[in-house]
């Protein structure tokens, strides 16, 4: 590529971590035809600005009200992560006989780890979550209904979680865009969060999952604080110390 402006520069760093779900500092500077600590600086900036948040070695792009990271895409990214999380979260199940599972990649996979062999009644705003389960003989799903949002194939507004605010159930499975101390858990788009924000409040039980790239992000909406959960499940990719952080404020943390 040819010589660019810093503003140049910053606008292709976010193009592309956007595209990809994460930028490197080494590809970054051999493709930008600059120097390394010229990316750094780059990516400081960004990060200033809520567009990037900073990872060790490079960055990934902050959800915001106006980027969402499709299902799709999240279909393709820390997918073992992911998994891992999944399978350690559907062990938490316990007794429970009432869950809820939120919309998301993870969630789907918490779905599909879900046992069958004993009568379960799933709530879902989630359209391949309800998918999945449906033909499972002992599975009941209620799908919440609303308007269906194209990128993550869940259904929002007044419907959804006015038909969300009659149950009480066992138990939550909630993922988010990030969640952090300061401010959180997070999503960009405000529907979204009202449908969280109303399965928090009619479980008895809340449990968040996500990768290690959601902690320290903090989105547009907030819809819970870290002190309502009970269990948080991630990696071992998230530091031991910084996860100790999160259980002084209340819930139980899980790496795996």
């Amino acid at each position: 590529m040819g010589a660019r402006t810093a503003e140049e520069r910053r606008r292709e760093i976010v193009r592309v971590a956007r595209a990809t779900g994460s930028v490197d500092v080494t590809a970054l500077a051999a493709d930008l035809g600059v120097a390394k600590e010229t990316v750094r600086r780059d990516l400081r900036a960004l990060e200033d600005h809520g567009l990037v948040r900073r990872t060790h070695g490079g960055a990934c792009p902050v959800e915001s009200a106006g980027f969402e990271t499709t299902l799709a895409h999240r279909a393709t990214s820390h997918v073992p992560e992911k998994r891992r999380i999944a399978a350690a979260a559907a062990e938490l199940l316990g007794d429970a006989e009432t869950v809820f599972v939120d919309e998301g990649f993870t969630p789907q996979l918490i779905a599909a780890a879900l046992p069958t062999d004993r009568p379960l009644t799933v709530v879902t705003a989630s359209l391949p979550v309800a998918g999945a389960l449906a033909g499972s003989g002992n599975v009941s799903v209620l799908l919440l209904g609303g308007r269906v949002r194209p990128g993550t194939l869940a259904t929002v507004d007044h419907w959804t979680t006015k038909m969300l605010a009659g149950f009480v159930v066992d138990l939550a499975y909630l993922g988010a865009n990030g969640i952090s101390r300061e401010y959180g858990l997070t999503t960009p788009d405000p529907a979204v969060g009202e449908v969280k924000a109303q399965a928090v409040r009619a479980a008895r039980r809340t449990v968040f999952v996500g990768v290690h790239t959601k902690f320290g992000a903090a989105g547009f909406c907030r819809f819970a604080e870290v002190g309502a959960l009970d269990t948080i499940v991630t990696s071992t990719l998230l530091p031991a110390a910084e996860a100790h952080r999160y259980a002084l404020l209340g819930p139980q943390v899980v790496r795996v």
